[in-house]
């Protein structure tokens, strides 16, 4: 038996480490794939669908491996799972002396020297501000790593944090009179000393851009990269190899000044006024938006003359902020450093808005205090090939949700891996017995203002049958909101909605009930995972297309046209399913669980692309009569045993 084999068999350590542990042939077969990459440059993606133990398929192999090993997940709260739970089970029972860390990205620690600024300056925090900094300051004096995540009563929006964290833009490396002290820096030496990294793709992906500047040095090069949850890397990626502007950057960079105006540069009264009016610009630019949050067509709006005109103002005071701000060059490092983020923000202003260069998608978005100026690329599989080809490591991605129609190549393309090898792994679940699959009939089309009555009627009826708990998956906030303002009224369960509280307390909360009802949107339909009877039904109001209004997309679509292809049947029919795949994966997690999936969108059998959504879901039972699936919920649910 090779030493992956031994791993995975039926005695071997993984049977004597994990309780409940039983060998699965998909799960063995991941494990040699990654164990077999000999060659630098070798590709791996992986479909492996729910339970067949992607994670200890990747993780012993990753192990077991002499060399450098970064395992990248999607998410924050993944990665600490992968870390805190995961990998220590597995790292004792095969490589005890191996180093393990985990690395985050810089605003997840704690800067002192902002801190410092923070508590002797208090800017814009009324009493919860004030009430965040003084819980801030009690930890600062007892934590080891400096990880904001360890402050479980922080919120994770807390207005506190941009003022005790730090940016790449606004950081003073070496120059920062607690640098031997900065908890960032400690752990990058941690990352590069350690066998094993964990990160996340926003992390990774933030090196990638920075190496392709020459500043990249966060994460240590590797023999071994793994992507889990590897669908979500294409988006993030083309984020951090976006150009961005901020008005919030404003607002960090004129609070920083005023900052430094009362305790180092008191006599640069101007600098002061000047930064109060920059300010003051920036706001004004936010204000020729509308006043609700939205995200369209840069293009469109630049030929907007209020805008145009509020922009140009902004850009005068700009121009004039930085005249009257070197005068007082080499003052004080901290103040020269403001200097050259004014510097940065005016490029990053000017390439954004020259929005005739093609390949890009340029775009704008506001939230309720600021507006962002975004230039996209269309496309990353240039540099992400290239990136891959001038790093000698071997390369494993992988997700449960990859493939459409059990082809690869809808993922592969948007990374450029043209040498891939692939793996479609099927769930061990055994989803002719353990779930129903329900298209209800008689319903609308799914804009049709009936729809959210024939919505409610579904839910109410599944709340009643169900003695477990149910997940109510929306496309939209206002479909979620208008059935929420329903059920609240005519059920007595638990009713969970989306933006109540964060998403970790819903969860906590809808497992702890048992029978609970949660309606989510996008954010809910993946990286949720809730065993047995506390989730027994999952309905989705219809199928997951992306907006047809979002600007990247459009730019996409357009681009897709130029070359004579479909960007429907390409584009958007490929992310829609993905995202049904990922909603769909929330109702069974084990095999000892049983469930209903509802869709209520008739599409799927009035369409012809309704059977490639089909064709892309778990072989479950299929029905149109919702009383069958009604019946199946009536079942008594089985307990559930933990099972790894």
């Amino acid at each position: 038996m090779t030493p992956i084999d031994k791993v995975f068999s039926e005695n071997g350590v993984l049977s004597q480490a994990l309780p409940h542990f039983s060998p699965r042939p998909s799960q063995l077969e991941m494990a040699r794939a990654v164990h077999g990459l000999k060659k630098t440059g070798e590709q791996l993606v992986v479909e492996a669908e729910t339970g067949t133990g992607k994670t200890f398929a990747y993780l012993a192999p990753a192990l077991l491996k002499d060399g450098k090993v970064i395992v990248s997940t999607g998410t924050k709260n993944l990665q600490e799972q992968l870390f805190h739970r995961d990998m220590p089970a597995l790292r004792d029972v095969l490589s005890p002396d191996k180093v393990v860390v985990l690395l985050k990205g810089r605003s997840n620690y704690l800067c002192l020297h902002r801190l410092e600024q923070a508590v002797r300056h208090p800017k814009n925090l009324r009493e919860e501000g004030l009430a965040q900094l003084q819980s801030v300051r009690t930890w600062a004096n007892k934590t080891r790593t400096g990880d904001m995540g360890e402050l479980s009563s922080l919120p994770e929006d807390a207005i506190v944090l941009p003022q005790v964290t730090s940016t790449q833009s606004n950081c003073l490396g070496r120059e920062c009179p607690h640098y031997e002290e900065c908890y960032l820096v400690k752990a990058r030496k941690e990352a590069l000393e350690a066998d094993v990294v964990v990160v996340n793709h926003h992390l990774f992906c933030a090196d990638l851009a920075l190496k392709e500047t020459g500043f990249g040095e966060l994460i240590p090069d590797a023999d071994l990269v793994i992507f889990d949850e590897a669908h979500q890397l294409p988006e993030i990626a083309s984020q951090y190899f976006s150009t961005s502007f901020s008005t919030r950057q404003i607002s960090d960079l004129c609070q920083d000044v005023d900052v430094l105006y009362r305790t180092v540069l008191k006599d640069a009264k101007a600098v002061s006024q000047m930064a109060q009016q920059l300010e003051r610009a920036a706001r004004e630019l936010r204000l020729a938006f509308s006043p609700d949050s939205e995200r369209s067509s840069l293009r469109q709006v630049l030929a907007e003359s209020s805008v145009s005109s509020a922009l140009q103002n902004f850009e005068e005071q700009l121009d004039k902020f930085e005249v009257i701000a070197k005068t007082q060059v080499g003052r004080d490092k901290a103040f020269d450093q403001c200097i050259e983020r004014v510097e940065f923000i005016r490029k990053q202003l000017q390439t954004i808005t020259a929005v005739e260069e093609v390949g890009y998608s340029y775009w704008y978005e506001t939230s309720k205090w600021h507006v962002s100026f975004n230039r996209t690329p269309l496309s990353v599989a240039e540099p992400f090939s290239k990136i891959m080809a001038d790093h000698p490591a071997r390369w494993v991605f992988t997700s449960a949700t990859l493939t459409v129609n059990n082809q690869f190549h809808f993922f592969t393309d948007k990374l450029g891996l043209k040498n891939a090898q692939t793996l479609l792994l099927s769930s061990p679940f055994d989803y002719q017995r353990q779930a129903v699959l329900c298209l209800p009939r008689y319903l609308p089309e799914p804009n049709d203002r009936s729809m959210v009555n024939h919505l409610f009627t579904i839910a109410k009826q599944v709340i009643e049958a169900n003695e477990g708990g149910t997940f109510l998956l929306f496309t939209s906030y206002r479909m979620l909101n208008l059935v929420a303002e329903k059920l609240e009224k005519e059920t007595e369960r638990t009713i969970l909605v989306q933006g109540e509280t964060s998403k970790r307390e819903l969860l906590a909360t809808f497992s702890e009930e048992g029978n609970a009802v949660l309606l989510g949107t996008s954010s809910f339909w993946e990286g949720v995972d809730v065993p047995g009877r506390a989730l027994r039904c999952v309905l989705i109001d219809k199928l997951p297309f992306a907006s047809p209004d979002d600007p990247l997309l459009q730019a996409m679509m357009e681009d897709c046209r130029r070359q004579n292809r479909d960007p429907f049947r390409e584009i958007q029919i490929p992310q829609a399913v993905i995202a049904m795949k990922q909603g769909s994966g929330r109702l069974v997690r084990s095999v000892h669980d049983e469930g209903v999936l509802i869709v209520c969108d008739n599409r799927l059998v009035t369409r012809q692309y309704g059977q490639l959504f089909l064709n892309s879901l778990p072989n479950m039972k299929r029905t149109r009569d919702l009383n069958v699936a009604l019946d199946f919920l009536r079942q008594a649910a089985p307990e559930t045993k933990e099972v790894n």
